[in-house]
């Protein structure tokens, strides 16, 4: 069984969204009837894969000035945890904090996550045999599905992908990927620094989409000196999560579809 991170942190000021709508944390957004992040608690509730877990984030004083949050939590196996100083270091601490694995890592603004996702995920990550495994959508499949959605695509040689915000860390080994997303942060206006641990010559060739996704993940398991994979999810949705007012309407548009559908 895995226990679970929701990372639900928020940026000093508030996020675009959150100011935008005028509400206490962005995973509070209103998607079909209820907040983004019930929805993700409430599907890793449901997952077959996952017996309790941390809502890392907001912090404190958000947290008690929103009485959302306790009320979410209080029909789950979930309890809150005040956020670190970063989405990477929060990462790490509620990892540690519950200290057991494996940990599926997702976020609080995953408003289409599904129980079934979760478990599918879950499943074809432990038959990896790596140490962290990423979640991945080829951007083909949700192009296809979401033609007018706006989504960040990471290029390779052998095809494009979107990110799911689905995360496995499959034992303490996995940590140091982690620990490498938090030096990447640290360093972000020094993207010399991060070139170095990289390579040089492997940067240009990535940037210039030479290098395969295969090829990637082999050298960020190189770098961090643990065993990075990656699951193949074959479902649009997993790549949306809800972190813009038209991510909103194209959340609540699937989950309309689905009601009247089923």
């Amino acid at each position: 069984m895995f226990s679970a991170v929701v990372l639900a942190g928020e940026r000093p000021g508030g996020s675009p969204l959150s100011r935008e709508l005028g509400l206490k944390a962005s995973v509070l957004v209103d998607v079909a009837g209820k907040p983004a992040v019930q929805r993700v608690i409430e599907a890793l509730s449901d997952a077959q894969s996952i017996s309790s877990g941390v809502l890392c984030g907001p912090v404190e004083q958000v947290f008690r000035d929103a009485p959302e949050f306790s009320a979410i939590l209080a029909n789950s196996d979930f309890s809150w945890l005040a956020p670190a100083a970063g989405p990477s270091a929060s990462a790490i601490k509620g990892v540690e904090k519950l200290d057991q694995y494996p940990v599926l890592l997702t976020s609080g603004d995953h408003a289409l996550l599904t129980a079934q996702l979760v478990d599918r995920f879950c499943r074809q990550a432990l038959e990896t045999g790596a140490d962290i495994v990423v979640g991945l959508t080829p951007w083909a499949i949700v192009q296809e599905a979401f033609p007018d959605s706006k989504r960040t695509v990471q290029h390779y040689s052998d095809g494009a992908f979107c990110g799911t915000n689905l995360f496995a860390v499959l034992n303490p080994d996995g940590l140091a990927a982690l620990e490498f997303w938090q030096s990447v942060e640290a360093q972000r206006k020094r993207p010399w620094k991060i070139a170095r641990k990289l390579g040089v010559g492997f940067l240009s060739r990535f940037l210039l989409r030479r290098v395969s996704l295969q090829k990637a993940l082999q050298r960020l398991s190189e770098v961090t000196g643990c065993k990075a994979d990656f699951v193949q999810i074959n479902s649009a949705r997993a790549a949306v999560d809800v972190d813009s007012v038209a991510d909103q309407k194209l959340a609540e548009s699937i989950l309309c579809m689905e009601s009247q559908t089923g």
